[in-house]
């Protein structure tokens, strides 16, 4: 029997409401609340919360010598489309360049990576 059930993944940033904005764009929903602590409803019932982080220091990727904590796997219908459209709202290519593959890395507009994945 499970002690817990999954409530939502809280990234840390230095501005909630404009990363809660780009992952609106990029996976839909809808953006609640302002300040410290702000929500994305996605469709389907889930949720991600951003959370103000003073001092926020994005993790470094590729790094041998320092870890990425985690990063999230979004899954697309077309690759090329949504790199498009993620670079448009602020992310940068972190390894995007081997396009025989079906996954991408980008960092979001607060440097966390996230994956654009095929699959």
């Amino acid at each position: 029997m499970a002690l817990a059930t999954m409530d939502v993944v809280v990234l840390d940033c230095p501005d909630p409401r404009a990363l809660a904005g780009f992952y609106a764009e990029v996976l839909g929903g809808s953006v609640e609340g302002d300040g410290e602590w702000v929500d994305l409803k996605l469709p389907g019932g889930t949720s991600l919360a951003f959370q103000q982080a003073p001092g926020f220091v994005p993790p470094s990727w590729p790094a041998p010598d320092a870890s990425q904590q985690f990063h999230l796997d979004l899954k697309v219908p077309d690759l090329d489309t949504a790199e498009k459209g993620v670079l448009e709202l602020g992310a940068r290519p972190l390894d995007a360049e081997d396009r025989s593959r079906n996954w991408r890395v980008y960092a979001d507009p607060a440097g966390h990576p996230f994956c654009l994945c095929a699959c």
